[in-house]
């Protein structure tokens, strides 16, 4: 992210050396312009009289020029910095909207349940295990633009999501809880997965100022049934999404 207030400092440091070569260059030109007027104009020799004076008038129009010269690169860099500070912004941006289209083309909330509840009932079947991870994700101020945030969430299901197995889906499930789930995974292999998660997630929480923090519950290790895997991911949802999930259905 580009620290704007930080590039207006350096640029308005780098105007005033700019400024200052050029009075430098002026008071030392003038200087020695006064001290040459005697010689040129009082008391000049017969023989060389005009060509001290082409050479009095070259030196303060040359002094001139370079003044000139220091203010116009001044400004012609100024005019490119502006420009390649353009094009960073645009490419954040762009990166920023790769990172939300991420985000909103992943798996809903439904798709969630039912291959949840698939998987349970897969790992109940075969006698094998079933992890879920739950990634919760946390601002430390509330006042971020919304689309900062999501930007965060977007790069933050792409890091997690290039440590994950083919096997393995993860969903975003709010906007500050990531569920993944892990097929097939015991308790200890799916805390390294954790782990390895933290260490990708590093870059996104301090680019983003995040705080991320990742529970492990294993079925049949600490819980014994779908709904409770259900439940544990409901109690981390925010309460008007909770309002919006289906009533689950009643026994005959």
């Amino acid at each position: 992210m580009l620290n704007r207030k930080e590039l207006d400092q350096l640029e308005r440091r780098e105007l005033h050396l700019t400024v200052l070569a050029a009075v430098f260059v002026l008071v030392q030109a003038a200087g020695l312009a006064v001290l040459m007027y005697p010689l040129v104009f009082l008391r000049p020799d017969s023989g060389s009289k005009w060509t001290l004076r082409v050479a009095y008038f070259g030196f303060c129009v040359l002094t001139v020029l370079f003044a000139g010269y220091l203010l116009d690169r001044q400004r012609l860099v100024r005019k490119l910095k502006q420009n390649v500070i353009e094009q960073l912004e645009r490419n954040v941006q762009l990166r920023q909207q790769a990172s939300v289209d991420i985000l909103q083309s992943m798996p809903s909330q439904d798709h969630f349940w039912d291959r949840l509840t698939m998987e349970h009932r897969r790992a109940m079947t075969m006698k094998k295990t079933l992890t879920l991870l739950l990634v919760q994700s946390k601002h430390s101020s509330r006042d971020k633009d919304p689309k900062q945030r999501e930007a965060a969430w977007g790069e933050a299901a792409k890091a997690m999501s290039g440590k994950l197995r083919p096997t393995d889906s993860i969903y975003n499930l709010s906007p500050e809880l990531f569920a993944i789930v892990l097929p097939e995974t015991d308790t200890l292999n799916a805390k390294r997965v954790a782990v390895r998660l933290q260490e990708q997630l590093q870059a996104v929480r301090a680019k983003y100022d995040l705080s991320m923090d990742i529970s492990v519950h294993n079925f049949p290790e600490h819980v014994q049934s779908s709904h409770e895997l259900e439940d544990i991911v409901k109690s981390l949802l925010p309460e008007k999404q909770k309002w919006e999930l289906p009533a689950e259905p009643q026994p005959a």
